[in-house]
């Protein structure tokens, strides 16, 4: 087996190294291919430009072969003979159809331009600072030189010059004849070369001198190259050269060729990075791994096939091991049965943030808990915890314990059959913490964190089951008066922000031991233990009550509330859940109907009247379905002619059992209720019908709820029954109490103004009962203002109410209101009305309600009265 492994990884190895020779050839002969190719370029490029040198030579030897025919011997008379327009011409003439060279120039021995092929007459140009003109003018050996210019005097640009001697008979310096090519043209020519990317090709001259290159380097031109490495000169000093260097340019690796043309000073000059010399060579390399490696694949392949068998059993026992520990969301610890760690999953680390150079397999058991401990991640004594773990090794075993930094960690013990155990670590921290909070949210208000009415009620079942002789607890009902109107008015904000103060303020009130619930909406509840009599309770609650009624600051408003409190006491008053709960229900409403803002404890007669007020809403619902409500009419008579001028419609209720039942006694049920809104309706419509067959000029007055006033629709209800009914606006007259306007009185106003566009008429009844603010009278202009009973009962007497009648009724009179005394039952009162000057009576005097069957006699007796 050890034989066939060393076969196949020899095999392999010769692969590889096989491969790498070969592709080592291949880059060689790479390498080499792109120097004969630049070799090859250069040639070219050298003979074609020996050639357009060669042409360009003549016409330049040609030019200073007929200046020296002049025979000029001085350089005063060459500067005289030949700026003159004859040999201008002539220079046109020879340098005529050369586009790619710039025109012929001739310059004096001082360097000044004295003609040009270009221009006549010449521009004032002056080379003598130039190195070509220094060296022909030094050195009479020198007949031609080259040059790159950075600006040409002529075309702005960079220029390559040729420059030529001029000399006398006998060797005088008489000046230089000139031409320029730019560098452009010559790269041009060497784009169209094609070497392929990242290749160059330049123009040098032999001293190094850069003159051209593709791609053109503005920055490099006119550079000296003829330095640096061996290489580097043999560039220039060689006639041909191939090789490799560093490109003093770029500082690439560079594959370069060169060849000296053979008439001039120039070098060609082609390089190509080896980097893209090696493109196709890369390509086959990629080749020939790809197939090296697949032969190499195909053999360890089969090798390991080879060798699956043998490895299965520790493979498959690895993968049991890493299913167990990489599966688990838990911390994993195996130890043995001499407590040294065999196993530890990574998560066990993270959880207690342990070092893996200390808790890694083969520590023993304490080392790993005095290292919890050191790390702060173990509340307890280290020795008592593993003192306490490996008593109980033996035996399954699940806690949840808390860490120092304050998470729940669930750890479960299992032995093992070699002696040892297995550990899970689990974290459990937000697992226990939302069951708190969904626990918390299923027993207490949001709002106020109290216990809602869930707990509160097992709190209460819990108190009534402990109940025994001599043993009793209290159950307040606390209600906060009027709270909807500081949601309705200041925002939900603002009545959330005022519970929470009640709450706090409630639990303020009561010792610790006792219990404030939040049952719902503006009612909260307390249970009391621990008190000797109903005193000490009455006590608490006039506490609650100055609690609550002390101001709150809400959001930046100030608020004063107030609260009915029911209590009901256990055993006394029940020891049944419900039944308790009710009569603290029972009490705190009891307290509501007493005024509001105090307390009553429950009394079994509470009950009685719950019992009653319910029969009563039923059978009004029922009643109100099958139409057994009646409109009886009582006559208003006027007091200077005794005539009935109108009538109040009254509604009665002929319960089939009870017989007539009292407005008093339904009506505040029907308003508790809501259903007056419906009652009240119906009532105006049967009215409306009723009045609109009187004769004309008797008016029909209908009260008005503060519940109906209520409602935005109030007047297009009443449009709507005038409508309907077909009687004249002017006819109908809506009485509203002071209720109306106390609360909102706006809004109220808002809607009595709808109604006076209608038409109809406004009385103001039960005036002097409530408030009697005066402001109202001013604020709208009321028809009417009916006096009150309750006045007109006592007036005959010596210390009565007269002066109270006559100063209601001259109120009325300057505001032109008329004026109704109510109950009038004896004629004296109604002479003392006379004599006071009020407009109308309504009373058992002349007639109490009627049935509006009976109603026509008395308008008929009412007619005639006045009539006499």
């Amino acid at each position: 087996m050890a034989w066939l492994l060393f076969c196949g990884l020899a095999l392999m190895g010769a692969i590889a190294a096989g491969t790498a020779v070969t592709i080592e050839r291949f880059r060689d002969n790479a390498i080499e291919n792109g120097k004969r190719e630049l070799q090859s370029a250069v040639l070219l490029l050298a003979r074609h430009f020996d050639r357009q040198f060669d042409d360009f030579a003549v016409v330049q030897n040609q030019i200073v072969e007929e200046l020296n025919s002049y025979g000029i011997e001085s350089p005063d008379t060459f500067q005289g003979e030949m700026a003159t327009l004859a040999i201008h011409q002539l220079l046109r003439a020879k340098t005529n159809g050369w586009t790619d060279f710039a025109g012929a120039h001739v310059y004096d021995s001082r360097g000044t331009l004295i003609n040009s092929s270009q221009s006549w007459p010449v521009p004032d140009v002056r080379i003598a600072d130039r190195a070509y003109f220094s060296k022909l003018r030094e050195n009479p050996a020198r007949s031609l030189e080259i040059e790159v210019v950075p600006t040409s005097h002529f075309s702005g640009g960079s220029a390559i010059v040729f420059a030529r001697r001029v000399s006398g008979p006998h060797g005088e310096f008489l000046g230089v004849v000139t031409r320029a090519m730019t560098p452009k043209s010559l790269e041009s020519y060497f784009a169209s070369a094609d070497l392929g990317p990242e290749a160059s090709i330049a123009l040098h001259h032999v001293d190094g001198a850069l003159l051209a290159r593709f791609p053109h380097v503005q920055s490099l031109l006119g550079q000296n190259f003829r330095k640096g490495s061996a290489a580097q000169r043999a560039v220039f000093e060689r006639a041909d050269f191939a090789g490799r260097l560093t490109s003093p340019m770029d500082s690439k690796d560079r594959l370069i060729a060169s060849r000296i043309l053979t008439g001039y000073p120039l070098v060609i000059v082609a390089t190509k990075s080896v980097d893209s010399a090696l493109a196709a060579w890369r390509s086959e390399t990629k080749f020939f791994v790809a197939l090296a490696g697949s032969a190499i694949l195909v053999i360890a392949l089969t090798l390991y096939l080879i060798f699956r068998q043998i490895a299965h059993e520790l493979l498959t026992d690895k993968r049991r091991l890493d299913t167990a520990i990489n599966n688990m969301s838990q911390g994993l610890l195996l130890f043995d049965s001499s407590q040294r760690l065999i196993v530890c999953n990574k998560k066990y680390l993270d959880m207690y943030a342990l070092s893996p150079d200390v808790v890694k397999p083969g520590c023993d058991f304490r080392d790993v808990v005095r290292h919890r401990k050191a790390t702060g991640s173990l509340r307890e004594d280290a020795d008592r915890y593993c003192d306490d773990i490996l008593r109980n090794r033996y035996s399954a075993s699940t806690a949840v314990v808390e860490t120092s930094d304050g998470r729940l960690v669930q750890i479960s013990s299992e032995p093992v059959p070699d002696g040892g155990w297995v550990a899970t670590h689990e974290d459990v921290t937000e697992r226990v913490r939302s069951q708190e909070r969904i626990a918390h949210l299923a027993h207490y208000d949001v709002l106020t964190d109290l216990p809602n009415r869930i707990l509160f009620r097992a709190q209460v079942e819990r108190k009534l089951a402990d109940l025994g002789p001599g043993k009793q607890f209290a159950i307040l009902y606390v209600d906060v008066d009027e709270f909807k109107s500081v949601n309705d008015t200041l925002g939900h904000l603002v009545g959330d922000e005022l519970l929470k103060s009640i709450a706090a303020r409630l639990q303020a009130c009561v010792d610790p031991s006792d219990l404030v619930a939040r049952l719902g909406g503006d009612e909260f509840a307390v249970v009391k233990s621990g008190f000797e009599d109903v005193a000490e309770l009455a006590t608490l609650a006039e506490d609650i009550h100055r609690a609550i009624r002390n101001p709150s600051d809400c959001l930046g408003q100030e608020i004063c509330a107030d609260a009915s409190i029911g209590i009901a006491i256990a055993p006394d008053h029940g020891t049944e859940l419900e039944a308790l709960l009710k009569h603290a229900d029972l009490a705190m409403y009891a307290a509501k109907a007493g005024g509001r803002r105090t307390y009553r404890f429950f009394a079994p007669e509470m009950d009685a009247r719950m019992k009653a007020r319910l029969r009563l809403e039923t059978d009004l619902r029922h009643a109100l379905r099958h139409g057994n409500f009646e409109i009886h009419y009582q006559p208003l008579v006027d007091l200077a002619t005794n005539a009935v001028t109108g009538c109040e419609a009254l509604l009665r209720w002929r319960h089939a059992e009870r017989g007539m039942i009292s407005p008093a006694e339904f009506i505040p049920v029907a308003e508790e209720t809501g259903l007056i809104n419906e009652l009240g309706e119906w009532a105006l419509r049967r009215a409306c019908v009723d009045a609109a067959a009187w004769p004309p000029g008797i008016r029909l007055a209908v009260n008005v709820s503060p519940v109906q006033f209520k409602s935005e629709t109030l007047a297009l209800k009443v449009a709507s029954a005038l409508a309907d009914s077909g009687l004249s606006p002017e006819r109908l007259e809506l009485e509203i109490t002071e209720a109306v306007l106390i609360r909102d009185d706006d809004e109220a106003l808002a809607i009595l103004r709808q109604l006076r566009e209608l038409g109809v008429r406004i009385a103001l009844d039960d005036f002097g009962t409530g408030y009697s603010s005066l402001s109202y009278l001013q604020r709208f202009p009321f028809d009417k203002i009916k006096i009150d009973r309750s006045f007109i009962t006592n007036i005959a007497e010596v210390d009565g109410s007269s002066p109270i009648v006559q100063a209601v009724v001259s109120m009325a009179s300057a505001r032109r209101m008329t004026t109704t005394a109510e109950g009038v039952e004896t004629e004296r009162q109604r002479e003392i009305l006379c004599q006071l000057g009020c407009s109308q009576m309504q009373g058992y005097l002349f007639s109490p309600a009627v049935p509006a069957h009976k109603l026509q006699s008395l308008l008929a007796a009412g007619a005639s009265s006045a009539a006499a």
